[in-house]
């Protein structure tokens, strides 16, 4: 892929993780410059990233205040990188859990022809490592409802390790996205879906992280299925409402 690749990398306490996946990053994916979106860190990763931007000019960071969210993280990368003109955006974790080296899988599928390609742990040929059996059941039971509830065809909606042609990002109306966590995922591939762009799943390793903790919460859990029910609800009244209109005509 010869076009221009922005990684975004949001961080929240991931100092210990940062610097060697950015170092594998780099390695794996030299042409691609990267953009740390750090939400003020209480453990240094804001000033560990700078100081890696200061030596290498690919690496960039977004310092910002306070812990304000995976989304919001996202979406302040998303405009950082469009605005400075990137065709390819990425969205991949910090931790090590999205394994650098896979990302040319995702390249080369948006390459030939993918709006928005989606690293996916579900399909044949996708894994997960270092799951305990009740974490894969929650995430193949959320994907499983997800397609339910929606009609979406993916079987991983709710991954995080994905690259969105700019086209898709400027076509998708990002100023009213307020969902985080998983729902964010699924809410940006549902809005991809239906804008009509393609989406494919492309098989990854996923590896649980070594180094800090999970940011999974109650929380997070209890926001993605109250905004998956919401939006499902809403699908089915528009189907009923659009086959009333049918049937009246």
């Amino acid at each position: 892929m010869t076009v221009s690749v922005l990684v975004v990398m949001p961080t929240y306490c991931e100092r210990e993780s940062l610097p060697r996946t950015l170092a594998r990053l780099r390695s794996a994916v030299p042409a691609a410059d990267v953009l740390v979106v750090d939400d003020a860190s209480p453990d240094g990763t804001g000033e560990a990233a700078q100081r890696i931007a200061d030596d290498d000019p690919q690496v960039h960071v977004l310092h910002r205040t306070g812990a304000r969210g995976l989304g919001g993280a996202y979406l302040a990368g998303f405009a950082w990188g469009l605005g400075r003109g990137y065709q390819v955006l990425v969205e991949m974790d910090a931790d090590g859990s999205h394994q650098p080296e896979q990302l040319p899988r995702l390249l080369d599928a948006v390459d030939a022809g993918a709006g928005l390609a989606i690293g996916s742990r579900w399909v044949p040929g996708g894994e997960v490592v270092n799951w305990p059996a009740s974490r894969k059941a929650l995430s193949r039971g959320a994907n499983l409802y997800t397609r339910w509830a929606m009609g979406l065809s993916l079987h991983d909606a709710t991954g995080g390790f994905r690259a969105y042609r700019r086209e898709v990002l400027a076509d998708l109306d990002l100023a009213d996205v307020a969902s985080e966590g998983y729902c964010f995922q699924v809410d940006l591939a549902w809005r991809a879906v239906r804008a009509g762009h393609p989406v494919v799943e492309v098989p990854i390793t996923f590896v649980e992280r070594e180094l800090g903790s999970s940011k999974m919460s109650r929380e997070i859990v209890r926001e993605a299925l109250w905004r998956v029910t919401v939006w499902g609800g809403r699908r089915r009244r528009d189907q009923v409402t659009a086959a009333l209109r049918r049937w009246r005509s």
